[in-house]
């Protein structure tokens, strides 16, 4: 089969499209034969070894994918051959098949695509995490999305709105304000013509936000906590931006606010069973329209580097898809 390999640390452009061997159900395992991968910023830091999580050379980018089963190993029994899965893996998605214990794999209905189902599980299940787990919300509270049209932005926009939050918005161009602004976003924020903090401040009604969710980090995650309400709460998502900001823990003292670390890949390890009632229910939710799950473009699994390179240069609204 062929996979798109990276052998050692290096660049999108530097990346191996290869022949590997098929994989072999094992013992409580199935193979998913892969018809979408979703792609994530993550990908990048991981095949330059700028991320947390460093799987053993060679391996593939790519930690979501949806398909069709393919084959069970042993002892499965709540898979058939021909079901039309999601699943989560970790790495190696961008290739044509991949072997999963089987409890890792959810199905979908008929009326789910593979390009929508592929992109639910690590931005939504992200954003519903952070949201539901960690922030604590009230309805008719105010939540800040910094980085709104990218995936987990978006999700957040759409899922802080079904959750009953006033969402605002926060992006560095009108197009991707438009965009959130469709996607669930009440009200929206332009840092690049605008100041965050005076901005989060003027449509907060001077209270300032009570939810902060911050994908993007950079010199926007203080500006943002400068704009929190009394006893909000500030979600760590991820580092888009490139710098692991340094906070001033005064904010916190003088607003009473908490910083919320949210680490999804660690939390869905620890809570195994939440983590599957999660993404059922965000699959469900995909198929009855409430949630968007948009698909910015989709690329040959050949163009993977092409595919990368549109995450890197921020121009996704949505998710990236690859086709193997």
């Amino acid at each position: 089969m062929k996979a798109i390999l990276c052998s050692q640390y290096c660049q999108p452009d530097d990346l191996v499209y290869a022949d590997v061997p098929d994989p072999v159900a094992a013992a409580g395992e199935a193979v998913i034969a892969i018809k979408a991968a979703a792609l994530n910023f993550f990908d990048i830091l991981m095949i330059q070894g700028k991320y947390q999580i460093k799987p053993p050379f060679p391996f593939s980018p790519g930690a979501e994918v949806a398909g069709v089963i393919e084959s069970v190993g042993d002892g499965v029994t709540d898979l058939r051959v021909g079901d039309r899965v999601v699943a989560s893996c970790g790495h190696n998605g961008a290739r044509e098949k991949i072997a999963l214990p089987a409890a890792s794999i959810v199905k979908i209905p008929d009326n789910l695509d593979f390009d929508r189902a592929a992109g639910i599980i690590i931005t939504y299940g992200t954003a519903l995490h952070a949201l539901e787990d960690r922030a604590g919300p009230k309805q008719g509270e105010t939540l800040a999305v910094l980085g709104a049209a990218g995936g987990t932005g978006l999700a957040a926009c759409e899922l802080g709105r079904l959750m009953g939050l006033k969402v605002i918005a926060c992006a560095s161009s009108d197009e991707k304000l438009a965009f959130a602004r469709a996607h669930g976003a009440e009200l929206t924020l332009n840092y690049a013509t605008e100041d965050l903090k005076e901005g989060l401040r003027r449509l907060s009604g001077g209270k300032g936000v009570d939810i902060v969710f911050d994908p993007v980090g950079g010199a926007y995650a203080e500006a943002a906590l400068r704009a929190i309400a009394w006893e909000g709460r500030f979600l760590v998502i991820g580092f888009a931006a490139g710098e692991i900001p340094k906070m001033p823990l005064n904010l916190a003292l003088l607003k009473g606010c908490d910083i919320r670390g949210v680490f999804w890949g660690a939390w869905t390890r620890l809570n195994p069973a939440k983590n599957r009632a999660n993404l059922e229910k965000l699959v469900q939710w995909t198929a009855e329209g409430k949630i968007s799950s948009h698909v910015d473009r989709a690329f040959p699994l050949a163009q993977t580097a092409e595919a990368l390179k549109v995450l890197a240069g921020r121009q996704a609204m949505g998710k990236v898809i690859l086709h193997p």
